[in-house]
C-alpha cells in the first residue's frame, strides 16, 4: 500500500480508471471489472463527472452512475478509495464556486455515496478566480462531502498559486496531482513538476499511463490501429523512437515473463512521487497484466535501459 501525499489515504499502487465505464464497457462488464480488481487486491478507483459524455446518446455521469450502482449492489463503499473530478460535465462546466458545489452534489447522488475520498479540479478554469475555486473545494471538505482535494491538468505555476491561496486563507491543501505522464510522454511532467511535487509532498496519480494502449505493445504498425476504439491516437508514437521504447519493454518483459504493459506501469510506479499509475480495463481479461505491475520490481539496469530508450520523450 502507498500513501497519497499528505492525506490519510493508503491505496493499492495501481488505480483503476473508470473512463471505459459507460463507453466501451457496459454496466455488467464494468461491474465485473470492478469485482475482479477488488478481488485482486485493488481498492483505488478513479472517475470523473464528465465520463462518458462524448459517447453518442450519453449525457455525462455514466461512469459515476455505474460505480454507484456497483457500490449499492456490493455494499462495499467503505473499502474503496474513490477519486472523481469536476469541470467537464455538460451541465456543470468550469470551476465557478456555485458550480463546483452543485456538481459535487450531483456526483454524490450518482455515486450512491455521501463523500468522495479524492476530488479533483479536472481542468484549470482561467475564467474563474482561483481563490473562488479553492474556497469552494474547501467548503466541500468542511461539509464532509470531500475528504481530500486534488488537481489535474494544471500547470506547475497554477498548482503553486493554489497552494499560496490555500495557505493564506486557511483552506484545505491539495494532496494529489493527476498529470499526463508515461514512458513516451515524460518531458512535460519531469521538467515542470518535480520541484513542487517534492516541496508540497503531492501524491502523483498519472493518467494515460499506457499511452492510450501504445505501451501494451499491441500497436506496432498502422494496421494495428483498428484493434481498439482508442487506436487512432497511436500515430504520435508509431515512429523509430516509439518503437525503440517498445523494443526495450519487450526485452524486460521477456526477462520477467510478464506482459509489456506490466513493465511500462512498473517503470512508472517507480518514478519519484508516483503513488499509483492510472490504467483502465475494458474487460476482466485485461486486468491481470495491470495488477502484475503493482508487485513487479525492475532492476536498476532495466530501469536505466527504459530511461535511455524513452529519453527523447
Amino acid at each position: 500500500m502507498t500513501r497519497i501525499g499528505t492525506s490519510d489515504l493508503d491505496v493499492f499502487p495501481l488505480a483503476l480508471g473508470g473512463n471505459t465505464f459507460g463507453w466501451t464497457s457496459d454496466e455488467k462488464t464494468s461491474h465485473d471489472v470492478l469485482d475482479a480488481f477488488v478481488a485482486s487486491g485493488g481498492d483505488f478507483v478513479d472517475t470523473a463527472d464528465g465520463y462518458s459524455s462524448w459517447v453518442p446518446g450519453n449525457s455525462g455521469g455514466e461512469s459515476e452512475s455505474i460505480i454507484g450502482s456497483w457500490f449499492a449492489a456490493r455494499g462495499n463503499r467503505g473499502s474503496v478509495v474513490l477519486g472523481s473530478k469536476v469541470s467537464q460535465h455538460p451541465d456543470f462546466r468550469g470551476l465557478g464556486g456555485a458550480n463546483v458545489l452543485a456538481a459535487a452534489d450531483a456526483s454524490l447522488a450518482r455515486l450512491n455515496t455521501d463523500y468522495i475520498d479524492l476530488y479533483y479540479a479536472h481542468f484549470d478554469d482561467a475564467a474563474t478566480p482561483l481563490e473562488e475555486t479553492a474556497s469552494a473545494f474547501n467548503d466541500l471538505v468542511v461539509a464532509g462531502k470531500v475528504r481530500n482535494i486534488a488537481v489535474s491538468n494544471y500547470t506547475a505555476e497554477r498548482v503553486a498559486e493554489w497552494f499560496d491561496i490555500a495557505e493564506a486563507n486557511g483552506f484545505a491543501l491539495p494532496v494529489a496531482l493527476q498529470p499526463h505522464y508515461n514512458l513516451v510522454h515524460r518531458e512535460a511532467f519531469e521538467n515542470s513538476f518535480g520541484a513542487i511535487v517534492a516541496e508540497k509532498q503531492l501524491g502523483v496519480v498519472p493518467y494515460y499511463a499506457l499511452a492510450s494502449g501504445f505501451l501494451t505493445g499491441k500497436y506496432r504498425s498502422a494496421d494495428d490501429f483498428g484493434k481498439s476504439p482508442r487506436g487512432g491516437g497511436m500515430g504520435a508514437y508509431l515512429n523509430d523512437a516509439g518503437l525503440g521504447v517498445i523494443a526495450a519493454l519487450d526485452e524486460v518483459a521477456s526477462a520477467h515473463g510478464v506482459a509489456v504493459a506490466s513493465v511500462a506501469l512498473a517503470w512508472l510506479r517507480g518514478r519519484p512521487g508516483i503513488v499509483a499509475p492510472l490504467a483502465s480495463a475494458r474487460t476482466t481479461e485485461q486486468l491481470p497484466d495491470l495488477i502484475a505491475a503493482a508487485t513487479l520490481e525492475l532492476t536498476a539496469d532495466e530501469t536505466a535501459a527504459l530511461d535511455a530508450a524513452s529519453a527523447t520523450f
